[in-house]
């Protein structure tokens, strides 16, 4: 790509963000060298790079890039057997570090990583080594100390010289603290000189204390001695000296041959990492500008979808939809100064350098871009003071190597085109450029100001028109692109915004020629035109948002109202049970209290109170129930007769009229064996052909049901059935045979897999009535029977 398109679309800026998002000067290396290539397969294979990077920081967070060194030079002085300082080492060790935590960042979760993957694939490529890597953490506290650790020599030969270091100091400190020399010191403390302990003694006292000088002050009023009593001490200490750093030059020796052996791994971790810090600086560069990645062909199409410039700030940028390369190959861009034109310019030809180089770019998904041979820029002031060319001089200049060496697989950007010189001339210079590479079929995207330029677009096929959107009212651009739509220069518009009187602008306009007031007009009526379509597609949006969140709450709310009634219809259920179980047991009581009135010859007084009690005790669960509406004469009082069927409806009863109604509408209706007074609004008239069958009277509809219960077998069969079926036909038979005054009945359930007959005791034990039951006897059908005995 050429130097001045890189330039002009500064590109290296982003190269230089890029640069500052790495974390070694190996991976800012390969950064800085980072151009765009022009094969689309490697093109598409750097994009992959970049995505798989991102794959990986999205899932696991930022790699651990820390301590990745250069350390090619140690590596090749290592293999030819020089010895390696402590730093060289620290940073050896520093990088199989990084080795170490990239393998334990990459398999760090349970995530099954892809088989292509690009980064996972280098980073299994790296090679750990964690006994070098702990050996040299080992020996090595910092760049300029070896530890105590590194051998048991070395560990020993310190520990002497401490030891002979203190045995100094301990006699010394006793001779600065003796009264008799205390008044021949300068200051009473012990100091260093060149590796041996001394003490700072006055000039004048010289001869007093026997020994080596070694030092003495700037002002010569103090001699710092070696004392004869700590010589040999102090030599015995150099000895010792020596010996450890003999030590520590073997042990320095064997960590570089450790090294050594490790160096083409060690060289292989090194390119990996360099590679993986630059993928991974891509990655972040991505996240940060929030890109996408590409698509791309070889067919010269772009498609922008809300494309941003990445230098811009992403707080005010406006994005731009862009396409080229389908209906047309050259784009002609108008618009006023300062809306948006040669931004859109950059826009397209940075992205497009930014995905040749592998570069996410900062737009929406479906983004396509092509993949140029070369771009070739003309933007911004040319002037060359220097070369002596005006503007327009030095623009043609570089027009002109454009037109030289561009091909079919070249995207040009020209802004203001034919700029700077006369405007007829120049509109037609313009005009003859664009044609040329038109019909070389060579993708153009070109600004200008030229109304002739319009035209051409509007009258060429595979040229269009652009415009960057302008409000007139607030005299400010929109920075919107709008493509297919010639840009007004909006002149008049803004003169008399900005006060031109009205005399002027009327003169101006009828100095344009009609031709061009035409011309005018269709754009003014297409602006007009593409406002309103905009406003009524942006009002079918919102309508077609309203719809979807109405279907949403009528979703919501059918789904609310069916978990409602599944509810209301599970607790009537309940509520019900538990009012019928309620219902049984009070009835029981009731048959108890009768069949005991019976016996003991109770009075019909007696009789009477007990049914007003179960009538009231109904009538507590059915105020709450909605009445129960049926179709009733309009005058019943009038139609009714004595021997209607009626239902007693506060009791669920059916039963015959035994009287007619009095003046306040009460009237006795006779139950099977009980004669109740009832209200003639508690009561319906019943269905003839319902109560009656054929031969049968009315007012024995009572004793017939009173005979079937007399009249009870003493046996039931329920061998095949179900134990639902069982359990439903045994309740009524057991109901109906407790009513006929049995003493006790057979129940007939088989033997079989014993389920029936579990069921069956189980339910039997829930019976107030039963007052035992027992599985048969020998004779009495052993085990496929249960004999049940009443209360």
């Amino acid at each position: 790509m050429n130097e001045k398109t890189i330039r002009i679309l500064e590109y290296n800026k982003i190269i230089d963000r890029l640069v500052s998002l790495t974390a070694s000067s190996l991976g800012s290396e390969l950064a800085r060298q980072l151009m765009p290539d022009n094969d689309i397969e490697k093109v598409k294979i750097n994009l992959k790079e970049t995505s798989d990077g991102v794959s990986f920081i999205s899932r696991r967070g930022s790699p651990p890039l820390g301590g990745i060194h250069d350390i090619k030079d140690s590596i090749k002085r290592a293999e030819i057997g020089s010895m390696l300082n402590p730093g060289e080492l620290v940073r050896v060790a520093d990088v199989l570090r990084a080795v170490r935590n990239l393998k334990n960042y990459s398999s760090g979760d349970n995530i099954k990583e892809e088989e292509d993957n690009i980064v996972g694939e280098l980073i299994r490529c790296l090679e750990a080594a964690k006994r070098v890597e702990e050996k040299i953490n080992l020996c090595i506290v910092s760049e300029e100390e070896i530890s105590d650790n590194a051998s048991p020599a070395l560990g020993n030969i310190r520990r002497q010289i401490r030891h002979a270091q203190n045995s100094i100091k301990d006699k010394l400190n006793e001779l600065i603290r003796s009264p008799k020399y205390q008044k021949y010191m300068q200051d009473p403390i012990v100091t260093v000189r060149g590796d041996r302990y001394v003490i700072p003694v006055k000039q004048e006292y010289r001869a007093e204390i026997p020994g080596l000088i070694h030092d003495s002050s700037a002002s010569g009023a103090t001699l710092f001695i070696e004392p004869m009593a700590v010589v040999e001490a102090n030599n015995a200490i150099r000895e010792l000296k020596l010996k450890e750093q003999a030590e520590i030059e073997r042990i320095l020796r064997e960590l570089s041959a450790d090294v050594a052996e490790i160096a083409t791994q060690l060289n292989t971790n090194i390119t990996l990492l360099a590679k993986l810090d630059f993928i991974f600086a891509k990655a972040k560069l991505s996240l940060e500008y929030n890109c996408v990645c590409p698509k791309l062909n070889s067919e010269g199409k772009i498609t922008i979808k809300k494309g941003r410039h990445p230098l811009l700030d992403p707080k005010t940028v406006v994005p731009i939809d862009f396409w080229i390369g389908e209906d047309f190959h050259t784009l002609v861009v108008t618009g006023p100064n300062t809306g948006g034109k040669t931004v859109t310019l950059k826009t397209v030809g940075l992205l497009t350098l930014m995905g040749q180089a592998g570069l996410h770019i900062p737009a929406f998904d479906g983004s396509d871009l092509a993949v140029f041979e070369e771009v070739y820029a003309d933007i911004g002031d040319e002037q060359s003071i220097e070369q002596s060319l005006s503007t327009f001089s030095s623009h043609m200049t570089n027009i002109v190597k454009i037109l030289e060496q561009a091909n079919e697989q070249s995207l040009v950007l020209f802004d203001e085109l034919g700029a700077g010189t006369d405007p007829t001339e120049g509109a037609a210079l313009a005009m003859s450029i664009l044609s040329y590479l038109h019909k070389r079929t060579i993708r153009v995207i070109a600004t200008t100001h030229y109304s002739e330029l319009k035209i051409y677009a509007l009258s060429t096929k595979g040229v269009s028109n652009a415009s960057c959107e302008f409000d007139v009212e607030t005299l400010r651009p929109t920075y919107r692109l709008l493509i297919g739509i010639p840009g007004k220069s909006n002149a008049f518009a803004i003169s008399k915004k900005l006060g031109l009187p009205d005399f002027i602008i009327a003169d101006a306009k009828e100095r344009i020629g009609a031709m061009d007031k035409s011309f005018e007009d269709v754009i003014s009526n297409l602006e007009a035109s593409r406002i309103k379509i905009e406003e009524e597609q942006k009002q079918i949006a919102e309508y077609k948002a309203e719809i979807e969140e109405l279907k949403k709450k009528l979703a919501k709310k059918t789904e609310s109202l069916e978990a409602s009634r599944e509810r209301i219809l599970k607790e009537a259920k309940e509520e019900a049970a538990k009012i019928l179980n309620e219902a049984k047991e009070f009835a029981d009581q009731s048959i108890k209290r009768y069949n005991k009135w019976l016996q003991e010859g109770g009075s019909i007084k007696d009789m009477e109170e007990e049914r007003l009690k179960l009538r009231e005790r109904l009538s507590e669960n059915q105020t709450a129930l909605p009445k129960k509406t049926t179709k009733q004469p309009k005058n019943l009082a009038k139609s009714l007769k004595i021997g209607d069927s009626v239902n007693v409806i506060s009791l669920g009863l059916k039963g015959t009229v035994s009287s007619l109604p009095n003046a306040k509408g009460d009237l006795y209706v006779q139950m099977g064996i009980l004669r109740s007074l009832v209200n003639i609004n508690d009561i319906e008239l019943l269905d003839e052909e319902a109560i009656t069958a054929p031969g049968f009277s009315k007012t024995q509809s009572g004793k017939i049901r009173m005979s079937k219960s007399s009249s009870i077998h003493p046996d039931i069969n329920l061998i095949g059935k179900t134990v639902d079926e069982a359990i439903s036909e045994l309740d009524k038979y057991l109901d109906d045979a407790y009513l006929a005054h049995l003493p006790q009945v057979t129940i007939i359930h088989g033997r079989g897999t014993g389920a029936l007959r579990n069921a069956i005791h189980s339910h039997l034990k829930k019976l107030s009535y039963v007052k035992s039951f027992r599985v048969g006897g020998f004779g009495e059908g052993d085990h496929g029977v249960t004999i049940v005995e009443f209360k």
